[in-house]
């Protein structure tokens, strides 16, 4: 192909592409560090994105783009930097009869880490199908989600969220150039990319930017979806050396914009209570403080996901069969967590319902769900893993689920799969957080089947990691085509359809396809436990159950 036809028109202006070889020999082009946003560094730390101004010369995006700032979790070290509103585009075919469908994805990590780039998000198995995929830079941590109440300062949080939607009014003004179908676009996210392309299905400002979405591992009645700490600001600021009064918020925010951006990561502010009140991390989305033309969260998300846009759009949903196992390091780190479950066992409840009941109801219901995950035994790690994959993951999931299925309005379809794949040596989440002794399909495992980095090899194609590989990326490509993933792998393998989640069975027998050595729609292992998760918020039936 002549080096020419890789410059693309853009509403900004041109941009310069790539061809590529995926690692299992797949050509595509590839537009990496497109900008959406101005950077936001000086006065722009903490305010909401501003667009990107446009350029007259040919803007050369054969280059990737760095990780947006944060500190690794791992090594406690500082990465990347505050420039970091890019997106990346990859694109199968740059010419065909019919424009491709696109899939986006938002990265997950907690809203304080994640990488768009291709070390942890590269498309070479996306780039085995007719497809464009798109992957979007947002702000994290402080950058993105420091919220300030007052006006006249002009941050009321958020930013992560509003950079996900400049990036999206960005594809949806420009992708049809890169052979994208700008009406059938799926938005796609894993854990807290997952819960931030739910919020978008709740902000009215994005309603017709996506028209399905893939909700992996998470969504906002999550409770790490959502930051109940407060005084953030002058908490984050106090640690880093300010000593002037806590009422005075424009100090504050003067004093953390001209810090540098590694001070404002250091500190991690949470405490022991707030720990057991499911605040795992410093910074989260939060309902915002006044009213705005660029407001993502009005109001809190138990409110929000009743009416919102994105129920009428059909969902693919998914979680892992060992969710949980995220937490095994963290309980050792921290054995706080589980001395505090066998003293105190309300908190074994989610906040929500702590800040909703009584304390003595608190803890009779905290005592059930003890008994359910723990028995009579003393909680140790591997059932407090256990435990974390019901109230962290798979009951929100079940939550969402009944929401979508039970509303009086018929709704899009939603389908489910459980991803339940357990490689000695290519789950490579359980890996990082358990090491390669523990067995066990752990929080994000699925992301290793999905998306080639800097952690993946080539693959013998007879192997078992390789047909996952192709059975993931065909559902997701499946329903991105076609808002349904019945795809060919699918059909090949069972003798009927993968079907949509149904009312009733959110009561009972909850059907899922289970993507293992083999697929299988199955009923959901973990339904009967969930139930028990469900009576939480049923206290009327719970009474009537003692009686």
């Amino acid at each position: 192909m002549p080096e020419d036809t890789l410059v693309i028109n853009t509403s900004l202006g041109r941009v310069k592409g790539q061809k590529c070889e995926g690692i299992y020999g797949d050509a595509f082009y590839s537009f990496e560090k497109i900008p959406f946003g101005e950077i936001p560094v000086g006065k722009l730390r903490f305010l909401p994105p501003q667009p990107k101004s446009p350029w007259s010369e040919i803007l050369d995006c054969t280059l990737q783009a760095p990780k947006p700032m944060q500190k690794n979790a791992l090594s406690n070290l500082i990465e990347g930097t505050e420039d970091c509103l890019y997106l990346n585009i990859y694109t199968k075919q740059l010419n065909t009869a019919k424009p491709l469908p696109v899939i986006v994805l938002l990265y997950g990590g907690g809203f304080e880490m994640g990488d768009p780039t291709r070390d942890l998000h590269g498309p070479d198995y996306f780039m085995m199908k007719d497809v464009v995929f798109v992957t979007i830079g947002y702000r994290l941590g402080p950058f993105g989600f420091l919220q300030f109440k007052d006006p006249q300062l002009k941050a009321p949080g958020n930013n992560g969220l509003k950079d996900q939607l400049l990036a999206l009014q960005w594809i949806k003004q420009n992708i049809a150039n890169f052979n994208g179908d700008v009406d059938n676009i799926t938005l796609s996210g894993e854990s807290a990319g997952a819960a931030s392309t739910h919020y978008l299905m709740c902000c009215p400002l994005a309603k017709g930017l996506f028209h399905k979405a893939i909700l992996m591992s998470g969504n906002i009645l999550c409770n790490w979806a959502y930051s109940p700490l407060e005084n953030i600001p002058y908490r984050l600021a106090k640690a880093c050396g300010y000593e002037n009064s806590a009422d005075d918020e424009k100090s504050i925010f003067e004093f953390l914009q001209q810090q540098p951006a590694e001070t404002l990561l250091k500190p991690y502010l949470p405490n022991k209570e707030e720990n057991m009140n499911d605040c795992l991390f410093t910074y989260g989305p939060k309902v915002e403080p006044y009213p705005t033309d660029t407001c993502v969260i009005p109001e809190h998300p138990e409110s929000l996901v009743k009416n919102a846009w994105g129920n009428a759009i059909p969902v693919l949903m998914s979680g892992t069969s060992f969710e949980g196992l995220l937490m095994f390091a963290r309980v050792h780190v921290a054995p706080f967590l589980l001395t505090e479950l066998e003293e105190n066992p309300h908190h074994c409840l989610p906040f929500t319902l702590k800040m909703k009941y009584p304390k003595d109801l608190q803890t009779e219901l905290g005592m059930k769900i003890k008994k359910t995950h723990f028995g009579e035994e003393k909680a140790n790690a591997l059932k407090y893993c256990e435990y974390a994959t019901y109230k962290v993951f798979w009951h929100p999931i079940l939550r969402l689920l009944k929401l979508r299925t039970n509303s009086e309005t018929p709704l899009a379809e939603t389908y489910l799969y459980r991803f339940d794949f357990d490689s000695p040596d290519f789950n490579h989440q359980r890996i990082k957080y358990c090491g390669k002794e523990m067995r066990g399909v752990a929080h994000v495992d699925d992301h290793s089947y999905l998306f080639y980095g800097d952690f993946s090899w080539k693959l013998s194609p007879e192997s078992s990691e390789y047909k996952t590989i192709q059975r993931m990326v065909d559902i997701w490509h499946s329903f991105a085509l076609q808002s349904n993933p019945n795809g060919p792998c699918v059909e090949k393998e069972l003798n009927a359809p993968w079907l949509p989640v149904v009312k009733e069975q959110t009561e009972g027998n909850l059907k899922c396809l289970n993507i293992g050595k083999e697929l299988k729609v199955i009923d959901l292992p973990e339904m009967p436990k969930l139930q028990v998760w469900e009576s939480l918020y049923n206290v009327e039936a719970y009474a009537a159950e003692k009686e």
